[in-house]
């Protein structure tokens, strides 16, 4: 794989670093995806996942990519080229992937659009090095070992940034913030389900405004 090139890896870290939580959405109704997202924003949190796990998840992507002011919406759990394109296609500014195939490698090779490529080993960050990548999300990240695990590979493989996502919550996110290879943390508790459901948008923005206020 050719890999990411310098000015994807700065259009990348200038989405990822606009906070230090990036949250993760599945958006079952597409209705609801819009609310959801000028909710998140309004707290401060404008860098916006939305996982390719429902069937509304591309018309999310792209009904907020078209209605919300200051979001900046990507795409999460792509797991083929196909799915890269589609999601592309819908307004993603930033791609997310739980690793990587040599499908989805030239499917990023041949985008303008960065990936955020995801990693649990050392191998495998070594591997994306070799390719150009040198931001990347750790997943699943408390199961693959959490904070002290992102610790240890700081040293020998320096320069390399992380987003850990996967298990990752209120109480333990400042563990991954407080690293110096960690650029900011991917959750999902800042949109949960029941006040999704409700349309209890004011309940979200105030849990976006806390994880905005956690310290990258």
């Amino acid at each position: 794989m050719a890999g990411q090139t310098e000015s994807k890896t700065e259009k990348l870290l200038s989405i990822l670093k606009l906070q230090p939580v990036v949250p993760v959405l599945i958006v079952d109704d597409v209705k609801s995806a819009v609310g959801l997202a000028r909710a998140l924003v309004a707290g401060g949190l404008r860098a916006i996942e939305i996982t390719m796990r429902t069937p509304a998840a591309l018309d999310a992507v792209k009904a907020v990519a078209a209605e919300v002011e200051g979001a900046n919406v990507g795409a999460g759990t792509i797991l083929n080229a196909r799915d890269f394109d589609a999601a592309v296609r819908a307004g993603s500014t930033f791609i997310v992937s739980p690793g990587v195939t040599p499908g989805i490698a030239a499917a990023a090779d041949a985008s303008d659009v960065p990936l955020l490529p995801g990693a649990a080993t050392a191998s495998e960050v070594m591997a994306l090095r070799e390719a150009g990548y040198s931001v990347m999300k750790f997943f699943p990240a408390e199961q693959a070992g959490g904070a002290p695990y992102l610790k240890a590979l700081s040293s020998p493989l320096a320069g390399t940034l992380f987003c850990p996502t996967g298990g990752v919550s209120l109480k333990n996110a400042n563990d991954y913030l407080s690293l110096p290879n960690v650029v900011c943390v991917g959750g999902s508790w800042v949109a949960p389900k029941e006040l999704v459901a409700a349309g209890d948008w004011a309940g979200i923005t105030k849990l976006a405004s806390e994880a905005a206020a956690l310290k990258a």
